[in-house]
């Protein structure tokens, strides 16, 4: 009975791990540059002392979904989206490298250029900053800034520094709890002249909304069926000890 018990109980609360991931994936479906998680279950034997003598279940989470997300035109020059594969280098609350999608940037009050989160965007020698003030902001398909300076005649551009653009390859990607990407080796990946950006847009966020209530609700009947099962192994347990006493 307790066998019974026990893979209910573990189903109930990795079905819950597994509510928390898709109602996360729901609550960023509208943000810029987000990747789904996704999330898979299976069974796993118990080790202890002796021989296994339990199976359990186990949400895991096997990758994000990379799938590009799709290209919202702004018409703003701080705003650029990565074409195809590729991620934008940023400089993370830890100090390391890290990489997003979100292409949303703007300039702090002294000159650096972060992204919507508040992030550093990492030139080809660090953090870069934009000489201020500035009459205009261009970025190129590579990456390149240029700018022309307040006062200065409209042809007059200098280029201030160029964003780093990479491809490390996704499967060597994995996302921290600060919703950025890291290189599975936790070393910087080099910059990759392939990779190109469209400037004046943003790629939105891949979640679909419906897969993820339909997945929710799906849990959600999961884990009722779960505490059913918990309830039927009560009740079984009481009616094993009420023959018991009877015998």
């Amino acid at each position: 009975m307790d066998k019974f018990l026990y893979i209910a109980m573990t189903g109930a609360k990795q079905n819950m791990d597994a509510l928390a991931v898709r109602a996360n994936n729901l609550a960023n479906a509208n943000t810029d540059g987000f990747k789904a998680d996704m999330e898979q279950a299976r069974a796993m034997q118990a080790f202890g002392e002796g021989l296994p003598t339990r199976v359990f279940a186990m949400t895991e989470l096997p990758s994000s979904d990379f799938k590009s997300g799709p290209i919202q035109t702004t018409g703003r020059n701080l705003d650029i989206a990565v074409k195809d594969q590729g991620w934008i280098a940023v400089q993370a609350d830890d100090g390391s490298e890290a990489y997003t999608r979100a292409g949303s940037l703007n300039i702090d009050v002294n000159g650096m250029l972060r992204n919507s989160s508040g992030h550093l965007v990492m030139g080809q020698n660090g953090p870069i900053n934009i000489p201020l003030p500035v009459q205009k902001l261009d970025i190129a398909t590579d990456g390149t800034i240029s700018v022309t300076p307040q006062g200065a005649t409209p042809e007059v551009k200098e280029n201030v520094g160029q964003i780093k653009l990479t491809n490390p390859g996704n499967q060597n990607l994995m996302r921290g709890e600060d919703g950025l990407f890291r290189t599975l080796s936790g070393q910087p990946a080099a910059a990759d002249p392939a990779v190109s950006v469209v400037s004046g847009a943003v790629e939105g966020s891949n979640v679909n909304p419906i897969e993820e209530m339909v997945s929710m609700i799906s849990l959600q009947r999961q884990f009722e069926l779960q505490v059913k099962m918990m309830k039927t192994a009560e009740e079984n347990d009481k009616s094993s000890a009420a023959l018991v006493r009877i015998s």
